[in-house]
């Protein structure tokens, strides 16, 4: 997935979280409910003032809006758990009970 689409996945979920509208958080910065679609979907990037008041507005940071690893591909992410957990036999027993909770 390219990086435009992985941003707009990023602040789509961000919005989420904060419970905003599109039209919600367009209100706030100020742009159409349009850009904030068109930045969602990854069919533009947002301006970098843009970008500062998204990020303002959700509370996060940079680092935060551009970390994307959990878009990676599922076969990754199961070959990155299983190479911690190689690397971490000793947390096996927490590991399982974090994502039994989880499932459960």
């Amino acid at each position: 997935m390219d990086n435009k689409k992985l941003l707009g996945k990023r602040i789509k979920e961000l919005r989420k979280r904060k419970n905003f509208t599109q039209e919600k958080l367009a209100e706030i910065i100020g742009v159409e409910p349009a850009s904030i679609c068109n930045i969602e979907n990854g069919y533009n990037y947002p301006s970098f003032q843009n970008l500062e008041k998204i990020l303002c507005v959700l509370e996060v940071s940079f680092i935060d809006v551009f970390n994307f690893e959990q878009h990676k591909e599922l076969s990754d992410l199961k070959s990155e758990i299983i190479k911690m957990l190689e690397l971490n036999p000793e947390k096996i027993q927490d590991t399982y009970k974090i994502v039994k909770a989880l499932i459960e």
